[in-house]
């Protein structure tokens, strides 16, 4: 089992690692964010315990970027005890929230309890479908081993098609985690942007293999 641990503090990770490896689990660390998300793409750990507080980025936009590509377990652990920084990173995806300075023993309890809760598989860090490559951790489409020039709009929406891929994603869905809850009845912004993307990765954009209408309901990416 293996831990990521994000964290500027030195004294912290040293901490960390002597009460986790004492327990039998592996630490990975990581002294920034960036560091951070390429460990985690690269090591696959079983959980992450990250700091909000890092030199070169919010822990909470740490967060959700991680939640782009991984559903793997998250204690925040922080200096910052008001309830409204545990609902904001709750809400952004974290599984619990320890504050500074904490116990040896509730570290443990806490990250075996997240580790109960994990689903049995991470999402990959890359998708393939076809000659398509997303490459969610870096936020990479390819095709054909080259890469595609996405705006953001249309990479978010590649990201959310691939994330619940099999599955319809509702117009209604769509809207809401693009544009807010305000724009769930302009379902033409969906056109114009699957239009695009259908041109920069279908092989034939209107007979889309894997980019597929759900008539009247939304849309859904097929693999095959």
């Amino acid at each position: 089992m293996t831990v990521l641990v994000i964290d500027d503090e030195v004294q912290i990770r040293r901490l960390l690692k002597i009460t986790l490896e004492a327990a039998g689990i592996a630490v990975v660390e990581a002294d920034t964010g960036r560091i951070g998300l390429e460990e985690a793409a690269r090591a696959h750990p079983d959980a992450v315990v990250l700091d909000l507080g890092l030199p070169d980025m919010g822990g909470l936009e740490v967060l959700k970027l991680l939640r782009e590509w991984s559903k793997v377990p998250v204690l925040v652990l922080t200096v910052l005890a008001a309830e409204a920084d545990k609902v904001s990173a709750l809400d952004a995806g974290a599984d619990d929230y320890l504050t500074k300075p904490f116990g040896s023993a509730e570290l443990l309890a806490r990250i075996r309890a997240i580790l109960r809760r994990m689903p049995e598989e991470n999402e990959p860090s890359s998708v393939k479908f076809g000659d398509i490559e997303v490459d969610l951790s870096a936020r990479i489409v390819k095709k054909a081993g080259t890469e595609v020039r996405l705006t953001a709009k249309e990479y978010a929406m590649v990201r959310l098609l691939v994330v619940h891929r099999g599955k319809v994603v509702t117009h209604g869905q769509m809207l809401r985690e693009l544009w807010g809850p305000k724009a769930e009845d302009n379902t033409h912004y969906l056109r114009v942007h699957m239009t695009h993307i259908r041109q920069k990765l279908e092989a034939e954009p209107h007979k889309p293999r894997h980019l597929r209408t759900e008539s009247g309901i939304g849309y859904r990416l097929v693999e095959d």
